[in-house]
């Protein structure tokens, strides 16, 4: 479903569910009022995800969040530990209206 013509996962998967991981991340850290968007993403990966990757699992943290920038790490691991990517984002942060 989500594979490419080499039978591995598509990279686009693999950044979207790092995206994610990482905003998810950056809202925990949001004030009533203020809101954030992704400016800049950075994706590495290190492993190819096959069909025997049974699942994976994505943990960020912030690194900063200011007033008009934030900044956070993740990574993609299977079960068993491998590090198949690791991402970050700057966020810009402004005041929701």
């Amino acid at each position: 479903m989500y594979f490419n013509p080499l039978g591995t996962i598509h990279g686009g998967w693999t950044s979207t569910l790092l995206d994610s991981a990482l905003g998810c991340a950056v809202h925990t850290k949001m004030p009533v009022g203020r809101g954030y968007t992704t400016a800049e993403l950075n994706v590495h990966m290190v492993h190819a995800i096959t069909p025997k990757v049974e699942r994976v699992r994505a943990i960020a943290e912030v690194l900063h969040c200011g007033r008009q920038l934030a900044t956070a790490q993740a990574k993609l691991v299977g079960p068993d530990g491998t590090l198949y990517a690791h991402a970050s984002c700057t966020c810009l942060v402004f005041e929701m209206k």
